[in-house]
């Protein structure tokens, strides 16, 4: 195993008394169980040699299990993914488009701009999005006691990370579940090639809205008055 793979050891599910491994494969930050082949999970049990593949369905209870290490564990659909420590670009470009909306909100505008907050649609579908945008009246309506949002932002934002396993996850997975869960628009944003692909609720789905860079504005209709070049989102100092 390259010493950029990482193992993870989870709690045995569903009443086992052994533990998951998740091996990952060293080509991508983000992996999954039934997307990516390179991934297994193996069921050990203790005292026993051989391993068994599991197909098990994961749930918020066992987010909790898992240990606090820097790492994003997420849910989509009862599938655990795991991220590992994001790069310097994906964690500018966040901290960016969060202080251009929290800029916008303390000129006039309204709502909360939020970095990296745990957001439980169901309990199989418990997820961290790199910013969200969310209305007062939507934010009063859906933040728990636990202190996480239990229903969707009006707005999701990701920003990208290299390999094509994430540009899958976030363009597509996660797409497709921000589109069932309600979300207005959802924003991808790519430091690699300096570009926000902006797509919009119709009907049922998010669909493509705009792809914009340089000197183009990311503006929206939910947004008034909010305006951003695209290129001042990125890092021009240090580019990658």
């Amino acid at each position: 195993m390259s010493d950029t793979s990482f193992v993870c050891a989870l709690p045995a599910s569903r009443g086992g008394n052994g533990l998951a491994l998740l091996i990952a494969s060293p080509d991508s930050n983000s992996v999954s169980a039934t997307e990516f082949g390179v991934l297994e999970f193996i069921s050990v049990t203790l005292g026993r040699d051989r391993a068994m593949p599991t197909t098990t369905r994961y749930t918020s209870a066992d987010l909790k299990a898992l240990p606090d290490d820097g790492r994003r564990y997420e849910i989509i659909d009862g599938e655990l993914y795991v991220s590992k420590q994001p790069r310097y670009h994906h964690q500018y470009t966040c901290g960016r488009i969060h202080k251009f909306l929290d800029n916008w909100i303390d000129s006039g505008g309204h709502g909360r701009a939020i970095v990296a907050p745990g957001v439980i649609f169901t309990d199989d579908n418990d997820v961290v999005p790199d910013v969200v945008w969310i209305s007062d009246a939507r934010l009063r309506s859906i933040l728990g006691s636990d202190g996480h949002l239990h229903g969707a932002p009006e707005i999701a934002i990701e920003v990208l990370s290299p390999g094509s396993a994430n540009a899958l996850r976030d363009r597509e997975t996660k797409r497709d579940l921000y589109a069932r869960r309600a979300v207005q628009e959802y924003w991808v944003i790519d430091w690699m090639v300096r570009r926000v692909e902006v797509y919009r609720r119709c009907e049922n789905a998010l669909e493509l809205a705009g792809m914009l860079s340089g000197n183009d504005d990311l503006t929206s209709p939910l947004l008034t008055g909010f305006a951003c070049r695209i290129g001042n989102l990125f890092d021009e100092l240090f580019q990658p």
